[in-house]
């Protein structure tokens, strides 16, 4: 749509031009900002001009772009990216279950990004829910010319919300290399064949025998549980059923979100002890 409210536009190339003036905020894809009215916003500063290469292969693990788009990382997963996949990074075969998760087509992943999606912070975000059970940690510039670091799973606080103050930029996500060899599985279910997901529960079983299961779309923030080895069903169950943030809205009912992400969680515990990667 158009934003009528819109008076400038400029492109950042350094970190100084990340400097926002009154009225201004940041666009990368803006698939979101560009979808509704932007009350008392009058200037949009592109980040994708900052030329952020969209992954690198580190010796830590993957670093994604904030700018990367979904497109990039699921055409890299696939094997047809510029980087070949490491072997052994079994975790990277969950991207495309994971974007396809996301209501959106094919046009809006060749424009959305791994960082809009992450720091629009909405329930339903696949991007989140994939770099949350990849143990992501985000890098953000804030506005002063200094960086931190803060986990994904921190950095969304609510239906919404994130935790980025005025000013700060979300510079990359990286997944570490152990996370990235875990067997991974991840599962989705709406109210509509393809309405937006109201529940997605992901894991991934580490080399170690270590477990980790998130909840998203269901709670208004990612719940995570970490395991020594794959919990039982029962054990599984209770700490699924128990978490906070399950919420109501047209897209489906607190205790329907509970009660589906129970059996998804189910679900991915048996791929996980099976070693099924399924969606």
């Amino acid at each position: 749509m158009d934003i009528t409210s819109i008076t400038s536009f400029r492109r950042a190339r350094t970190r100084d031009d990340l400097v926002l003036a009154p009225g201004e905020t940041f666009i990368a894809g803006g698939t979101w900002l560009m979808s509704e009215p932007q009350p008392g916003t009058t200037g949009f500063v592109d980040l994708t001009s900052m030329g952020w290469p969209a992954l690198e292969i580190t010796a830590a693990g993957l670093r994604i772009g904030a700018t990367c788009t979904i497109a990039e990382l699921v055409a890299w997963a696939g094997g047809r990216g510029g980087l070949r996949v490491p072997e052994g990074w079994a975790a990277a075969s969950v991207i495309p279950h994971a974007a396809n998760a996301l209501l959106a087509s094919f046009k809006v992943w060749n424009t959305a990004t791994v960082g809009g999606n992450v720091c629009r912070a909405f329930a339903a975000g696949s991007m989140t829910a994939l770099v949350v059970t990849l143990d992501g940690i985000a890098e953000v510039w804030r506005a002063d010319g200094s960086a931190y670091r803060i986990a994904v799973a921190e950095l969304v606080t609510a239906n919404g919300e994130n935790a980025l103050g005025q000013g700060d930029v979300l510079r990359a996500i990286d997944l570490p290399d152990a996370a990235l060899r875990a067997r991974a599985a991840l599962h989705k279910i709406a109210l509509a064949e393809h309405g937006r997901s109201g529940a997605v529960v992901s894991g991934r079983l580490d080399e170690d025998g270590s477990c980790v299961i998130v909840v998203t779309a269901a709670t208004e923030r990612p719940s995570v549980f970490r395991f020594e080895g794959i919990p039982d069903a029962a054990a599984l169950a209770a700490a699924i059923s128990g978490a906070a943030g399950y919420y109501s809205d047209p897209l489906g009912a607190a205790d329907w979100r509970r009660g589906v992400s129970v059996v998804l969680g189910e679900r991915i515990r048996r791929d996980l002890f099976d070693g099924e990667e399924t969606a």
